[in-house]
């Protein structure tokens, strides 16, 4: 039985990202032990997006408030460009890729996660595993844009990493952050050192020193949430080495490894 791959890939790393990188992603479907499944981002395209049809944006807590104005640009971004642009450099690698988004087929359920203070931003309430499963078994690659909709019909964008999280545990498959670092850095005296694995409590205590920072602390943070849903591993990969993801798959030891302590403790 093939073992789910979900690779998330942030709108931050997406202009990075080389041909060789999504070679290598059909490569790794090729060998038949792996299903890859795509999921993406667009936080920065949004952003520019917005600016360019003078939508204001707002942030609460770290959140973007999404009025149904700015909901119509996020999934104009999401659903078209940055989903057919990943879909079109998979085909060019030679894969056989599909985009969706979480309203496709119902595949992801949404609920608000405070109407009042940040509008349409959801969260996932249910995965239909169905579509993903199908798509795969059929040699597709499946590409999903986080945009949800709830049991009424009304849509929501979703943090991607939170959806890459969520499709991961229902699918039981590892999950891998794509990023532009090798992996986890901390300062070492006066050195940047890679951290070959950390547990929650670790992550914890190095973004209270402030050794975590900037956009590593988000990812980290969904990587911990993840594996509280039952996601069996999750790894912090760099996409601008592109073997980095096949060499994972073969059991080599790349980027950073996330776990659970309390875990470790009873395993």
């Amino acid at each position: 039985m093939k073992q789910y791959l979900i690779i998330k890939c942030g709108g931050s790393v997406f202009d990075k990202l080389t041909p060789a990188f999504f070679k290598n992603i059909q490569a790794i479907q090729a060998e038949g032990k792996w299903a890859p499944v795509i999921v993406h981002g667009g936080g920065p395209a949004i952003s520019e997006m917005l600016k360019k049809l003078d939508i204001p944006t707002m942030f609460h807590e770290g959140l973007r408030v999404t009025t149904q104005e700015v909901l119509d640009v996020a999934e104009m971004v999401l659903n078209g460009s940055m989903n057919k642009k990943l879909v079109g450099r998979l085909c060019q690698a030679g894969g056989k890729a599909v985009g969706l988004s979480g309203i496709d087929g119902r595949l992801l359920t949404a609920k608000p996660v405070a109407l009042r203070e940040l509008g349409y931003v959801g969260e996932v309430e249910t995965v239909h595993t169905t579509i993903i499963a199908s798509l795969c078994e059929q040699g597709y690659i499946p590409v999903i844009s986080p945009i949800s909709m709830d049991k009424n019909g009304q849509h929501y964008n979703i943090n991607a990493d939170q959806v890459a999280s969520a499709i991961a545990g229902a699918l039981n498959g590892k999950l891998c952050f794509v990023s532009d670092v090798p992996g986890i850095l901390v300062e070492e005296q006066g050195r940047m050192k890679q951290l070959d694995q950390v547990s929650d409590r670790q992550i914890a205590q190095l973004i209270e020193k402030k050794k975590i920072f900037g956009g590593m602390i988000p990812k980290v943070t969904a990587a911990v949430a993840s594996l509280k849903q039952h996601v069996p591993e999750v790894v912090i990969v760099n996409g601008l080495t592109p073997e980095s993801l096949v060499e994972y798959t073969r059991g080599a030891k790349v980027g950073t490894k996330i776990f659970l302590e309390e875990e470790a403790l009873h395993a």
